[in-house]
């Protein structure tokens, strides 16, 4: 209730400041992405990068088999207060495999442990790493350690170094388990398989956490709006936010990959200036990220 009242409240400023919201619309079709573009000076794409990675093995489109984002947007509906819907993505007396030990894979945990799931095991794709740091993982590196988070200390299984090689069905057409193989690390820092090591887990819910592999809908986009993408299927910015095509811009995931909300919102400041400057003819002072310097470069 008081986070409800916080955005409320946030709602009131920014309406009146002038801002005005437009919900429903399903842009690139009503209005289109041409005539977005042709009734504003600037456009700014903040679409995030909901597109998830896909389990490319037989069964994964089995029943019972369903996507993080659509797990928790349903648990986020619930507590909105909307009626109890799709219940056939409840984790309520089911016995849940989560893939993918991310942050999403976390959340889907806890999620699922407060729908009052049977059992719930998160199963990550790489080994577990160390508890300290490797001398090959200084400062200022990113440090590669073993972390737990507050969803994985409710409780739960976790399982490493796993591939999942098939969805395997029961009786009643509806997923029952997934068969996976083994993994090790290769000299040179790869995956292989380890045959040795195959096991069957049994669920009867399996929620995919595997992470995003940008914008929803990109390829429309790029068709109808013209801008470019990058080599990762992101929106491709000139370090500045803007896209290829002047007066558009993109910020957040939509156009860095799925990050942390910390940069969302700094991203969404900067890029503020940025329009802010292109439509005043202010010369920008914001700093050229290396990452973004060329379209289409990462």
């Amino acid at each position: 209730k008081l986070e409800k009242h916080v955005i409320d409240r946030r709602l009131q400023l920014l309406l009146a400041e002038g801002v005005q919201f437009q919900t429903g619309a399903h842009v690139g079709s009503a209005p289109t992405w041409s005539a977005l573009r042709a009734s504003h000076d600037a456009v700014l794409l903040a679409l995030g990068a909901e597109a998830p990675r896909r389990l490319e093995v037989p069964g994964h489109d089995l029943p019972g088999v369903v996507l993080a984002m659509d797990f928790l947007e349903r648990q986020n509906r619930l507590c909105a207060g909307d009626p109890e819907v799709d219940l056939d993505k409840s984790a309520r007396g089911r016995h849940v495999l989560i893939l993918g030990g991310g942050d999403t894979g976390s959340d889907c945990l806890g999620t699922a442990h407060r729908q009052g799931a049977a059992s719930v095991t998160q199963i990550e794709l790489l080994p577990a790493p160390s508890e300290a740091r490797s001398p090959g993982n200084p400062w200022p590196q990113w440090p590669m350690v073993f972390r737990t988070s507050s969803s994985q200390d409710e409780g739960g299984v976790r399982e490493f170094a796993l591939r999942t090689e098939r969805v395997v069905a029961g009786a009643d057409g509806r997923v029952a388990a997934i068969e996976a193989v083994g993994v090790r690390l290769t000299a040179s820092g790869g995956l292989e398989d380890a045959p040795e090591h195959r096991v069957t887990l049994p669920c009867d819910l399996l929620v995919l956490a595997m992470g995003f592999v940008g914008p929803r809908h990109a390829a429309a986009l790029s068709t109808g709006l013209g801008v470019a993408l990058d080599r990762r299927g992101n929106v491709a910015t000139d370090g500045r936010f803007q896209t290829s095509v002047p007066g558009v811009f993109a910020a957040g995931d939509g156009q860095r990959g799925a990050s942390l909300i910390v940069w969302a919102i700094s991203d969404g400041r900067e890029c503020a200036r940025a329009v802010d400057g292109w439509l005043t003819g202010a010369p920008s002072r914001l700093p050229t990220r290396g990452v973004h310097q060329a379209f289409g470069g990462r």
